[in-house]
């Protein structure tokens, strides 16, 4: 059992937010196949009080899947204030999470993301602020190392997060400068594990539960974030948890497990975003979980350019034929 500020969390094994991915349909697949907690898509401070429709949709979740945090960015204390109060009064998450560690140049050339990570000051005065505006809600922080190689602030950023009132900080131990490039280096997880009193999250290069399991015998770290490891592959949280439960897990997914997943994640989708936006959702899906198996390409780009659902179920359907 973790405890992040009031709420109880029985898996330590977290679904990271993910851009594009992790929407109801996904993190409810997470949850059922074993993630102790799911986040968001990291959302817009400045969307969110604006009341942009298409970022309040990016908010919406339901019951099952809770414990959920609703993850956000953003560069102007006021604004962060004003975003997670609502999202706090309006959707009542279990948590509200700021993003200090996306690396992407559209965001950090507005001072947000990871770029927070070269003005401490003001990374204080944002955390402050959020943490002020929701004292009914635990506030953590997902971070990166560090600008670059040479601005490391893994343990001043961890201090200054935990006395501004934060419950939990996740830290993928790269750089902004690396992006997705080079080693992440779990060394760092450590010395923010030894640095602060509050739980640390470990993420990045977990590709394998063996993975998940090195990372807390590496770093001490409370908990395991899960993000590029789990796509086409939700099957990896209840293998994870089968580790810590000692109980046994079926081998690998065959091929009809992919496709009988398939057809749920589009099934989900259509349903949940409509035909036209779920079809085009689920494209990127099709390529993570249809591979590894003798003609995977080929159905692969048969699903990835289906005119419509009725069409990919039916390849499914074919696919499904063929592996018999």
């Amino acid at each position: 059992m973790l405890n992040i500020g009031n709420l109880s969390i029985h898996t330590p094994i977290f679904l990271a937010p993910m851009a594009g991915v992790t929407d109801y349909s996904f993190r409810i697949i997470c949850k059922e196949h074993g993630a102790g907690i799911v986040y968001s898509e990291f959302v817009s401070a400045h969307g969110i009080i604006r009341k942009n429709e298409k970022t309040l949709d990016m908010i919406k979740f339901t019951d099952e899947e809770r414990p959920i945090g609703i993850q956000i960015f953003g560069d102007e204390p006021e604004v962060m204030a004003n975003a997670a109060r609502f999202v706090a009064d309006q959707f009542k998450p279990d948590i509200i999470d700021i993003n200090y560690g996306c690396p992407v140049p559209k965001v950090t050339k507005r001072g947000a993301g990871s770029a927070a990570l070269k003005d401490l000051s003001l990374m204080e005065e944002i955390t402050s602020a959020v943490v002020e505006s929701v004292p009914q809600l635990p506030v953590t922080v997902k971070m990166r190392a560090g600008w670059d190689s040479q601005s490391i602030i893994v343990e001043k950023a961890g201090n200054k997060l935990e006395k501004a009132g934060v419950k939990a900080i996740t830290l993928h131990p790269r750089t902004t400068k690396q992006y997705f490039t080079g080693k992440a280096d779990w060394s760092l997880i450590k010395i923010l594990k030894e640095a602060v009193s509050i739980p640390v999250v470990g993420n990045g290069d977990v590709g394998t539960a063996d993975d998940v399991k090195r990372m807390f015998e590496e770093t001490g770290c409370d908990a395991v974030m899960i993000g590029r490891a789990a796509l086409g592959n939700p099957w990896i949280f209840g293998e994870i948890k089968s580790i810590f439960e000692k109980t046994a897990f079926p081998s690998s997914p065959l091929v009809e497990d992919r496709i009988s997943m398939c057809r749920r994640h589009l099934n989900l989708l259509v349903e949940n975003r409509g035909e036209r936006v779920g079809l085009n959702l689920m494209r990127k899906h099709f390529g993570w979980y249809i591979k590894n198996f003798p003609g995977a390409g080929e159905f692969r780009k048969e699903l990835v350019t289906a005119p419509d659902s009725k069409t990919a179920l039916e390849k499914l359907e074919k696919l499904a034929v063929v592996q018999l």
